[in-house]
């Protein structure tokens, strides 16, 4: 049942539900607009606000289903573990060729089955970032500094491994957008240019 478990869990994050919303509704891959990635961030930027709620509301749930699956199941998972195969799920996902998103929602999804003070710290950490520094992915790789720094305070939780990897991890997922950001071509959230991304008015379906 543990093998089950997680299993099930990395298959609920491969759900590619931007590219499913892409295909489905707009005919297009999100990979190929934008900044190629299957996340609501590029959702909003290239099939505007509805497609991007509809895809962050399932992406949550992926990571609230998997970390809920322990439980479910009464198997002796921890809920955490569950949840980050989730995540790999999301950002490797089998079902669209390993080629997923960057993690955010997901571990948002995880984090209010784990630990919701968790959960709290560290999304007000990055919308705080994120708003400061108008960088999206700085933003999402304080996702993790704040996972790892919660950490020593929780009596709950005390990862510091899995953290510090867990970091190194977003990192990994967000090297294209330091490389950008390093040569001076990363958009900031509020940049005018970003607009032309967004398909014509007479694609958008939702």
């Amino acid at each position: 049942m543990t093998w089950f478990c997680l299993l099930a869990a990395y298959l609920v994050g491969s759900i590619p539900t931007a590219l499913l919303i892409g295909k489905y509704f707009f005919h297009v891959d999100i990979r190929d607009h934008g900044s190629k990635n299957p996340g609501a961030t590029n959702t909003f930027r290239v099939m505007g606000k509805r497609a991007a709620i509809v895809v962050l509301l399932v992406d949550v749930a992926k990571g609230m289903l998997a970390a809920s699956l322990p439980l479910i199941f009464d198997t002796p998972i921890e809920p955490l573990y569950a949840g980050l195969i989730a995540v790999i799920g999301h950002c490797f996902p089998i079902f669209a060729g390993f080629r997923g998103g960057k993690a955010i929602a997901t571990t948002a999804g995880a984090l209010l089955i784990v630990d919701a003070g968790m959960f709290l710290a560290v999304y007000v950490t990055f919308f705080a970032v994120t708003f400061l520094t108008k960088y999206v992915f700085m933003g999402s790789i304080s996702v993790g500094i704040a996972m790892l720094v919660f950490s020593f305070f929780s009596p709950k939780i005390n990862e510091p491994i899995i953290f510090t990897a867990f970091i190194l991890f977003l990192i990994f997922l967000h090297r294209s957008n330091l490389q950008n950001f390093f040569n001076g071509k990363e958009p900031k959230i509020n940049d005018k240019k970003v607009k032309g991304d967004r398909l014509p008015t007479k694609d958008l379906k939702m």
